[in-house]
């Protein structure tokens, strides 16, 4: 520990310190949203999303190595791709009449299949590990700049729309009877994902997207079935798990995603375990 503190400090590693504001700072709206997601149980659309970014991350290191197009850069075609995965969704949910299980898994795994084609035309070697599994010690300034910027916008649509995402998300055909437009906020809702999906990349990659969207509104779903208090718990634990995470991955010199995701698992079953332990205790009481 003392270690890794005197690392973050220390003016002569900056990346470290990069990491961590990183992590601190992306762990705001993937609380936020993330709460949405386990209360509209929209977990598989967006591990579709999260997969499906893979596409864009590979589109963009080909066009830039094979056709010299500069200007759209990895991260860039990931939120593309994002973007156009969360339509397609969208409109499938709205106007459709396919299975949406059969959509999600199509948009799924026609994305990762078109990086993993892309990269494999890319010449020289692209490694996909660190967009598959995150890689958060390589997160600049410029890259902290960007998560930052996100992450003001998805609050603040978060905060303006707080009132007509809750009503949405725990009883749509209500909302609707209050004149809410169900639809907008459904589609505003699924590109609030998109974005946050495109934030999470670089921290514990497209793989473990799921997880970490997921784990900490879950952990703080047993403690609260308010969504505010929810969507802070979430936010404070996604802010602890982040921040030990990379601790731990940096004393044991191991991949930071999985060390974090790792983390987050364990905590949650542990959590798991005894909140059931507690309800058994009241229920003979």
């Amino acid at each position: 520990m003392h270690d890794f503190i005197q690392a973050v400090i220390n003016p002569e590693v900056p990346f470290i310190r990069m990491a961590l504001f990183a992590g601190i700072i992306g762990s705001i709206p993937f609380g936020f949203i993330g709460s949405f997601v386990v209360v509209k149980k929209m977990s598989s659309i967006a591990g579709a999303i999260s997969h499906s970014v893979l596409g864009g991350i590979g589109l963009a290191l080909y066009l830039n190595a094979v056709v010299g197009v500069s200007f759209i850069q990895p991260m860039g075609g990931a939120l593309i791709f994002a973007l156009l995965a969360s339509g397609i969704l969208s409109l499938v949910m709205i106007y459709g009449s396919e299975r949406m299980d059969t959509v999600i898994g199509a948009v799924w795994a026609v994305g990762m299949s078109l990086g993993l084609l892309f990269m494999a035309r890319t010449p020289g070697y692209v490694d996909p590990m660190s967009y598959l599994f995150g890689n958060i010690l390589l997160i600049g300034k410029s890259q902290l700049i960007t998560i930052s910027a996100f992450s003001v916008i998805i609050l603040t649509f978060g905060i303006l729309f707080y009132n007509q995402f809750q009503a949405i998300s725990f009883d749509a055909e209500f909302a609707e009877t209050r004149g809410i437009n169900t639809t907008i906020f459904q589609v505003v809702i699924m590109l609030l994902i998109s974005i946050t999906v495109v934030l999470m990349v670089s921290l514990v990659g497209t793989v473990m997207v799921i997880a970490f969207l997921t784990l900490p509104p879950a952990m703080a779903s047993m403690f609260s079935k308010r969504l505010s208090v929810m969507i802070g718990l979430s936010v404070i634990f996604s802010i602890l798990l982040s921040s030990v995470g990379l601790c731990l991955s940096y004393i044991f010199d191991l991949p930071t995603g999985s060390v974090t995701i790792i983390l987050a698992g364990a905590v949650y079953i542990l959590l798991r375990l005894i909140n059931s332990a507690v309800r058994k205790v009241f229920a003979r009481q």
